[in-house]
């Protein structure tokens, strides 16, 4: 028996988190942006896994940006690391989200 061909894809996902309480976050931040690599059969189940692992963990997702594949980043002209190639390739094996990057946000008085 051959193993079937998985539909899932990964794609570069941009969270914007506000507070929310055990979230995580510096006492003094207003928020943060989450870059995500999530696995998917099309982009909204991403964002859906997404949002779901984020809730888990506390945090509280307000807007997500979607980027696409990395062969649509890569048709775009994205300069991809071989870093974060190798974080998608983790995401499509484990069928999981991987929070590549958080940075968090500061009211400026």
């Amino acid at each position: 028996m051959s193993k079937k061909e998985s539909r899932q894809q990964v794609y570069t996902l941009l969270v914007e988190v506000g507070r929310n309480a055990g979230d995580g976050l510096p006492d003094d931040a207003t928020g943060a942006a989450l870059m995500c690599y999530a696995s998917g059969v099309d982009e909204a189940e991403a964002v859906r896994e997404t949002v779901a692992i984020l809730k888990q963990a506390d945090l509280a997702p307000l807007d997500v940006s979607g980027y696409g594949t990395l062969d649509e980043r890569l048709a775009e002209g994205h300069d991809i690391s071989d870093d974060e190639k190798g974080l998608m390739a983790r995401a499509l094996e484990e069928n999981s989200v991987i929070v590549a990057q958080m940075t968090p946000f500061f009211d400026k008085v």
